[in-house]
């Protein structure tokens, strides 16, 4: 697993919608990037910065925000406590 260093938290980003409220059905090429995910695992924050977040929260973050990598065939993205704006 990943391990995060100073302020920096890994999300595993929720599966973006495939089907509207209505019962339409989203093409690949109109999905928009999620911006909602779950925090597997947080670094233990700076010396004057503590961390706000935990692993298991459920957080909204940038829509371009933080560096994307795949481990074990899974993506998961990377950003700094500072680009997260929520816990749901």
């Amino acid at each position: 697993m990943i391990k995060p260093l100073a302020d920096r938290v890994v999300i595993e980003p929720k599966e973006a919608e495939t089907k509207t409220a209505s019962g339409l059905y989203i093409p690949d090429t109109a999905k928009e990037k999620p911006q909602q995910g779950v925090v597997v695992a947080a670094g233990p924050g700076k010396k004057d910065e503590p961390m706000e977040v935990k692993v298991g929260d459920v957080v909204l973050y940038g829509k371009y925000s933080g560096t994307e990598v795949t481990v074990d065939e899974k993506k998961y993205l990377i950003v700094r406590q500072a680009d997260i704006l929520a816990v749901l």
